[in-house]
Order: structure tokens, then C-alpha cells, then sequence
């Protein structure tokens, strides 16, 4: 004996309705078992009889027309803008803001997921509240290095990228290797351009930025023989280095969702004829990005942060 489980919403209605169509069973009997009630057992059984099974499959409950309905040149725009940037939907409000369009941000991740736009691996998850601390410009600055995906003229090359936690504030440069002087090399370039003084650095624990767990300069009570260049530049300019814990990236998720983006939105984007050419669109990118409105800064870009933060006056200051 074998049990037929529906796998349909069509399957699980006709289970109901058949008896009654064919006259098994009372209405009215059926009307005390089934769990969705009396008034949706009448109106499925109308529409068997009206249409047979067919009558019986699931339909959107959406209005066809409604009389706020979005304009179809802002649907057009909104569109236009998904694909070319992939921004969200509360980045796309606040460009559509600058250019005259207001439409609140449900609005436009509706018309996105209509048209088939959204993460398709997107899983819901918990959220929970945070506090966030407050930092200042330089406060703390995250530092990674990524790879260049592939391979450039046969030879591969390295993206270094620093983030201000505050600014969110961008520098990257790429070279053709990953050392200790090439470490140094870009923290001078980001210290030279970068406006605020930087009183901390957080990076992870490769051998291009700490000797901790580099087994030849362990010592058994754990303590490092030599002390890593970086450290020692760090130190020369009042700067602390902070590791994250071993097998931790989420520790440093800033500079770690920035490399997200320049994955989806610049290396997938392009192609490079040379290392010349790699270094004068990664420029571009940046350029970009630090004009580009973030989420963590409700609306603003790095850019406008670090401008109105200059007008931002310290609470008291003793004379």
C-alpha cells in the first residue's frame, strides 16, 4: 500500500474538491476536516466546475493596474541603472535623489525582483542590532591584498587596498609582487595621500605584514626573534598594528566586502591589454568608488564624509 503525498498547491485542491465534485462526500462534511474553510472549498469547486483542474492553478494576487503606479521611464531608469552599476535598491534611491526622482526604496526592490534583477543565492537571515562605535578619519585603516584574477601578458599581479573604517575612504596599487617592502611601499602611498593623520593599522596575519606565525621565528615560549619591517615602520611613525585571529576574515569584512565589489563590478567588467593599462583603470575604479554612495554612511560618498567632516567641531575643548 502506497500513500500519494501532493506536491502541488493544484494537487493539495483537488484532493478536496473531487469528492464533493463527484458526489462522495457533502460540502458540508468536508467543510469540518478541511483546514482552509467553507468559503474556499465553494469557490474552488465553482472553478472546477467551470474550468476543470485548470481552474484550479495558483494565480498572482497582484493587481494588473493600479492607480499610483510607478511611471514606466523611472521602472526604465531604475533598470537601466541595475545593470550597469549593480547598485541596491537604497543606493539607487539616493542616485534617483540627485537627479530629481523620488521613490522610496521598497518601491525600487520591487521593481527589481519583478523584473528578475536580485541575488538569486540570497538566503534570509537573523538580524541583529549592534552598536556601532563611532570612529574618527584614521582611526583605523584595514589593509589586504587580493589577487588579480588571472593573468596579465602571462604574469600575475597583486592588488593592495587600504579602507578608513570611518570613511570608508579607498587607496589601492598594484604590483607585480607581495613583500614586506612592497608592504611599507603602499603604506607610505596611502599615508602621503590620505589627509588624516592614521593612528592604526588592521591587516592579517601573512607573512607580508607580521612574522607572528611564520614558524621559523618562534621561539618555545611563543615570542618573536625578529621583528617584522612593517612593525618597525609602524613604530618609527606612531602607528599600532592590530592581526586579526587566525582563520577570521569577517574581523576584517570592511576591506573584505570593498574586494567583493572590485570583483563583481571591476575585474568581471574588464579586460587588461597590460600592467599599464591594469593601473590606469584600477585608478579610475577608485576614483569611483570614492564617489560612489555607501550604505554604512547612509547615503553619503567617502568623499562628501571626509568634506563635512572637516566641519564637524569637537564637543568642548578647554582653552
Amino acid at each position: 500500500m502506497s500513500i500519494h503525498m501532493v506536491k502541488t498547491i493544484k494537487e493539495e485542491k483537488l484532493k478536496w474538491v473531487l469528492p464533493i465534485a463527484k458526489k462522495e462526500a457533502r460540502l458540508m462534511d468536508v467543510a469540518k476536516v478541511c483546514p482552509y474553510g467553507k468559503r474556499s472549498l465553494e469557490r474552488w469547486l465553482a472553478l472546477y466546475k467551470e474550468k476543470g483542474e485548470a481552474g484550479l492553478e495558483p494565480k498572482s494576487t497582484e493587481p494588473k493596474t493600479q492607480k499610483d503606479e510607478t511611471p514606466i521611464y523611472i521602472k526604465e531608469r531604475i533598470i537601466e541603472i541595475r545593470k550597469k552599476t549593480k547598485k541596491c535598491a537604497l543606493k539607487i534611491h539616493w542616485q534617483l535623489a540627485k537627479e530629481g526622482i523620488y521613490i522610496h526604496e521598497r518601491t525600487v526592490g520591487k521593481i527589481l525582483k519583478k523584473e528578475g534583477l536580485v541575488r538569486k543565492y540570497r538566503v534570509r537571515k537573523i538580524k541583529y542590532k549592534y552598536i556601532k562605535a563611532e570612529r574618527k578619519a584614521g582611526e583605523l585603516v584595514e589593509i589586504d591584498v587580493k589577487y588579480a584574477p588571472g593573468r596579465i601578458v602571462g604574469k600575475r599581479y597583486y592588488q593592495y587596498t587600504a579602507i578608513d573604517t570611518a570613511s570608508r575612504w579607498r587607496h589601492l596599487a598594484v604590483y607585480d609582487e607581495q613583500t614586506n617592502f612592497h608592504s611599507i611601499l603602499f603604506l607610505k602611498e596611502v599615508i602621503q595621500i590620505f589627509k588624516y593623520k592614521i593612528q592604526a593599522i588592521k591587516t592579517d596575519n601573512g607573512s607580508i605584514f607580521t612574522n607572528y606565525y611564520t614558524s621559523m621565528t618562534k621561539r618555545s615560549d611563543m615570542t618573536v626573534k625578529t621583528i617584522h619591517a612593517l612593525d618597525i615602520f609602524c613604530h618609527q611613525n606612531n602607528i599600532i598594528h592590530y592581526l586579526i585571529d587566525p582563520g577570521k576574515p569577517a574581523q576584517n569584512g570592511t576591506v573584505e566586502r570593498s574586494h567583493r565589489e572590485d570583483q563583481e563590478k571591476f575585474y568581471e567588467q574588464n579586460k587588461f591589454k597590460s600592467f599599464k593599462d591594469l593601473q590606469k583603470k584600477i585608478k579610475r575604479w577608485n576614483i569611483y568608488y570614492n564617489d560612489l554612495e555607501h550604505c554604512g554612511l547612509n547615503g553619503k560618498t567617502p568623499n562628501e564624509f571626509l568634506a563635512n567632516y572637516q566641519l564637524v567641531k569637537p564637543p568642548y575643548v578647554r582653552a
